[in-house]
Formats: C-alpha cells, structure tokens, sequence
C-alpha cells in the first residue's frame, strides 16, 4: 500500500476511495481499523471511521489508530478526509486530529483544502462556498450536529488547533504546483502548520496534488485527492462493475435541502414512508415493521426521517440532540440489517450518520470500490450478494435514489 487515508465518516470516505479509484489506483475501503494485513494488491487504503462528532479524545485515538495500521501497511503519504462543508465545530474533530497526526507524521507543511468544485464546493480568500453561497448561508448553519455558522476556514479552524492557519490565496494557485510549493515553504518558515489552499476548478486540485507529491500529510475533502494518483504513477481508468440483481431499499435520515429535495422527488414517483422521530424514541414504531414494509413494497421503497431544521430542532429540544440521534441511528441500523435478512440485495443510503449506521448494522468490514453513480457518490460491493451506495447528504442529483439503484443493478 503507497497511500493510507483516514476519513471521518463512511459516506466521505467511499468519496475519496471513488475519487483514487477513478485515477487508476487499486483501492480499498474498511470499515473501522483492520485487524489483519491489507492485500497485496492495495494501492490506497481507505480507514473509514465514524469520528466526525464524536468527543475529540476518541476521534483522535480512532484516527491513531488507523495511522497506525497504514503505516504498518508501508504507505509513502497520508491522507485525513473530512468532509467538503468542513463539518466540526469549535472543539473539533478536524482541527484535533490535523494536529495529532501532523504531529506523529512530523508534519509541517499541511494542505487544508475542503473544495470540490464537482459538487459546487470551492475555497475563495480562505472563504468556503457551496455554489454560489457562502458555507453559513448554504443551509449548513442549520446542521442538526456540527452547524457551519462561519464559512471562514482560517477563522473556524483556528480554535480546534493548537498551531497557526496559514493561507494560500486563488491567484498563487492558479501560477501553479511550483509556486503552491514555494508558498508552503514560505508560510511554513512563517511558523504556520496548517495552511488552508484556495481552489475553485478542478485544474486547482490537480496543481495541489502536484505540490502534495512527497507531503506526508495531506488533509481536505476527496477533491484534492483528484492530483494524488498520479505521483504514485496511476493512470486514470473506468472502474470494473459487475450488477446485482435482486431486492433495492433505500433509507434516508439526513435533513440536508439536497437530500431532502431528493426525498420529496422520489416520493412523488415511488413508495415512501416518513419516519417520525418521536414515534422512533418512544418505540411507537418498529424496525421489524419498517423492515418488512421495505421488502414487501415493489419497486424502489423509501423510508426516511428527512425533516427541516425546525421539526428537528423541535426534537432535539424535545428529547435531547443525543438521545434523538443514537435511537434514529440505531432504528436505521436494525431496518438495514433485517431488510438484507429478509432479502434485500440493493441497499441505498443518504446521510452520513445514517449510512454509518447502515454499515455498522450490516456488520460491514471491506468494500469494493465500483463506478460512479454521482459526484463523490461510488457504487460498493459488500459481499457477494450484497451492494451500496451511501451518499453524503449534499451529494447528488434530483433523481439519485433511480440513479444509484440503476448502477448498482448494472443497468447504468
């Protein structure tokens, strides 16, 4: 293995093992830290962690951990995947773990770059955008767990970490990897280690990756992993896939505008059903019955907890943002699990909390990495019988739940 990456959640991390594989290197996603050696055959290896809002100390063990393992692994660079709306809060978890791992790295010189212009992300004068709005007027301040009230990515790093942010502007950028090179030197003798990167084109990542080559670390979102093959001598190839026929459910609990969009345009087209949180923390409903409606209803089937920002907050006040959240995480865990018992063989999910519920309760370890379905958005198979798609809940188009199940049928 010649690449070791760590991310934060799963769907981030099928993100960036979509975005390796796509540069024509042999990946492989695991869930949780391995504990028996990687393939022969592993070029970049993909830890996916669920640490994205848990308590700092545990996201920095996790991702310790992982480290470990990679390095074990024999990995010449690394990578920490968080997500492209840079998701934390003022205690962490990226500003930590950036740290700890610089840190056992001996890392000085650290690209922070979230931009991923194929899904509208892109860092401006250190300003994150999604589209053509600011991160804090995207929808991403109404997060139910890490709202993203500051689109300044020096400003709202700068707390999580122990070191200074430096900044490389757009038009440094642009002059290409020679002069992102000779900044990060300069602003690493200026006593910054971590050192936000502007990039709004695609062109702007791959001149990053090129200025990365030798780094050993690099951090962002899977769009500046675009450049990184190709250090390693990777050519850019068509990901193999193979269909699977069968049963297709899809489950979705983010409450993000563009999975909610989604949501609302399947529903119109397909069978769904709402899940209520209150019904979920008061066992008013069971997942033996959702699970079974799932695999009994024709068609694509969908079950969803999507609310807007004020149902949720209404919740969250209600029973608590803790308790609301582990008893829907775990609600969708055991719909999953007993739906793919029951005969599913097509599983979709939306959300990133959800589809690490999802992995977790299907008792997921290893999974392959197919073509892609949306932007950031990779076909998995998990077993024989068994393939995914778990979407971050800003991924996609209208029409992703059709789209995804098509490709992870063969069909597309």
């Amino acid at each position: 293995m010649r690449l070791g990456c760590i991310g934060d959640d799963f769907t981030g991390s099928s993100d960036l093992a979509n975005t390796l594989a796509k540069g024509g290197m042999r990946t492989v996603q695991y869930t949780g830290v391995p504990d028996v050696p990687a393939g022969d055959d592993v070029e970049a290896g993909v830890v996916a962690l669920k640490s994205r809002s848990i308590a700092p100390a545990d996201a920095v063990a996790q991702s310790l951990q992982a480290l470990e393992w990679l390095r074990a692994q024999g990995c010449e660079q690394f990578f920490f995947k968080y997500c492209s709306t840079f998701d934390s809060t003022p205690e962490g978890n990226i500003g930590p773990v950036a740290d700890a791992l610089a840190e056992a790295l001996d890392a000085h010189k650290v690209i922070v770059c979230p931009a991923f212009p194929g899904t509208g992300r892109s860092v401006y004068q250190g300003y994150l955008f999604v589209k053509d709005r600011l991160l804090n007027e995207s929808g991403m301040q109404n997060h139910p767990l890490t709202p993203m009230t500051d689109p300044d990515l020096r400003r709202w790093l700068a707390p999580q970490t122990r070191y200074t942010v430096g900044h490389i502007p757009a038009a440094t950028v642009f002059a290409g990897a020679g002069d992102i090179s000779r900044s990060l030197e300069d602003l690493h003798r200026a006593g910054h280690r971590h050192i936000v990167v502007d990039a709004i084109r695609d062109e702007d990542l791959f001149e990053i990756g090129r200025a990365a080559k030798g780094l050993p670390l690099v951090t962002g979102g899977s769009g500046v992993a675009l450049g990184l093959p190709a250090n390693f001598g990777a050519v850019a190839s068509q990901v193999p896939w193979s269909g699977q026929s069968g049963k297709s459910v899809a489950l979705s609990g983010s409450c993000s505008l563009a999975t909610r969009g989604q949501v609302a345009h399947h529903a119109g087209r397909h069978p769904a059903r709402e899940i209520v949180a209150a019904d979920v923390i008061e066992a008013r409903l069971t997942p033996e019955e959702i699970a079974a409606w799932l695999v009994e209803t024709d068609g694509l089937p969908l079950v969803f907890s999507s609310a807007d920002p004020e149902a949720v907050a209404t919740v969250q006040e209600t029973y608590g943002r803790e308790r609301s959240s582990e008893a829907l995480e775990t609600f969708f865990a055991r719909v999953a699990a007993l739906a793919v018992a029951g005969g599913a063989t097509r599983v979709i999910s939306a959300g990133g909390e959800t589809s690490g519920a999802v992995v977790e309760g299907l008792g997921l370890t290893t999974l392959e990495i197919g073509p892609e379905i949306d932007p950031g958005v990779p076909a998995l198979r998990a077993r024989r019988d068994l393939v995914v798609a778990l979407k971050s809940g800003n991924f996609g188009a209208e029409d992703f739940f059709e789209k995804a199940d098509r490709v992870l049928a063969g069909k597309s």
